[in-house]
């Protein structure tokens, strides 16, 4: 069951996801990240035709934040993408998520959405053992 914050921010996600740029892939992705502020930033994967250099929604989303100054407070993240099963965030983007989640001491619940399913999950869980600012003291 979703609360209205989450339902919002699965929205926001999905809404992101419509400005995606996946000419190579389909794959159009949504990512919109819930701070304890209330605020929500969204970001949307951008494809490039030299793929190693596509850019992930998660990240697109964290750059923006962190460029507005954002350095912590991340509560939630939502993730959207087509297909009949809730997506998750690669790799690379549970590290970007985790540098920010672990610049305000928090540990973000990932809404992984399908169409008809929301998966929730801790990042902690998704990235376990985690490498971050706290491991170059």
């Amino acid at each position: 069951m979703t609360d209205t914050n989450d339902q919002s921010l699965i929205a926001a996600a999905r809404e992101a996801a419509q400005q995606s740029y996946s000419p190579y892939s389909n794959f159009a992705v949504g990512a919109a990240l819930r701070f304890a502020d209330g605020s929500v930033v969204t970001g949307t994967n951008i494809e490039n035709a030299s793929y190693g250099l596509a850019l992930c929604a998660e990240t697109i989303a964290v750059s923006k934040a962190m460029a507005d100054g954002v350095r912590g407070g991340l509560l939630a993240v939502a993730v959207t993408g087509p297909g009949d099963d809730p997506i998750t965030p690669c790799g690379r983007c549970r590290q970007v998520l985790n540098e920010l989640a672990q610049l305000g001491g928090t540990d973000p619940e990932i809404l992984c959405v399908g169409p008809d399913e929301v998966k929730r999950v801790k990042l902690s869980v998704l990235l376990p053992e985690a490498f971050g600012p706290a491991s170059l003291i």
